[in-house]
């Protein structure tokens, strides 16, 4: 538990404004060449920083055109990352993702989602709490939405049989891109604070 304090204590100090490291990539220039027919996945799992980067780590060669942090799900309009972490705001920090279909299907990134999180945890990833860091999936089409109800049935069936899975699964509405300074903020700072709830669950495939 000692070895993760600075990490933990680091998440309170988070930059509202600005960032030592900045550095380019995907997330600032926004994405290029997406075709009219790639996809978008948005879903909620806690601290969107690990969120962010665990996804590009294991798709970001597999059909994943590009993943952006953001706020989703809340009552105002163009809510700073200052207002959020209020929690009075009602919006999730959240990644939005573009996809390729034709590589990489929504199902598979929606187990990936319930593998890399802890579902069963209401409004908490370790020791981040509040309704910002809720479990959601924000669905984009009548497609999706089956999809996420048919995939979280599964996973509280038979991967988080010990708990009750608390994500809820809701419509996309506005989307807010965060600040540029939270933009693939791992890869910008290495050693920045990763949520100790975020790593990859070796489950076996789905029934």
């Amino acid at each position: 538990m000692a070895s993760l304090m600075p990490n933990f204590v680091s998440r309170f100090f988070r930059p509202f404004t600005s960032s030592t490291k900045m550095g380019l990539g995907p997330a600032e220039g926004g994405a290029q060449n997406i075709p009219d027919t790639a996809q978008k996945c948005t879903v909620a799992a806690g601290c969107f920083w690990g969120v962010e980067h665990l996804f590009r780590k294991n798709f970001g060669e597999e059909g994943l055109y590009d993943a952006r942090v953001g706020y989703i799900g809340g009552d105002t309009n163009n809510p700073s990352y200052r207002a959020v972490c209020t929690g009075r705001t009602g919006h999730a920090e959240a990644l939005q993702m573009t996809f390729d279909p034709s590589r990489l299907s929504y199902t598979t990134l929606l187990e990936f989602f319930y593998k890399m999180h802890d579902p069963t945890t209401k409004d908490r990833q370790g020791a981040d709490s509040g309704t910002q860091y809720r479990s959601a999936i924000f669905y984009h089409s009548p497609e999706q939405q089956a999809a996420a109800k048919e995939v979280t049935e599964k996973v509280q069936q038979q991967w988080w049989k010990q708990g009750s899975v608390s994500t809820e699964v809701l419509e996309a509405g506005q989307w807010w891109d965060a600040e540029a300074y939270h933009q693939l903020y791992l890869h910008k700072n290495p050693g920045g604070y990763e949520c100790p709830a975020h790593y990859v669950r070796k489950f076996p495939a789905l029934s």
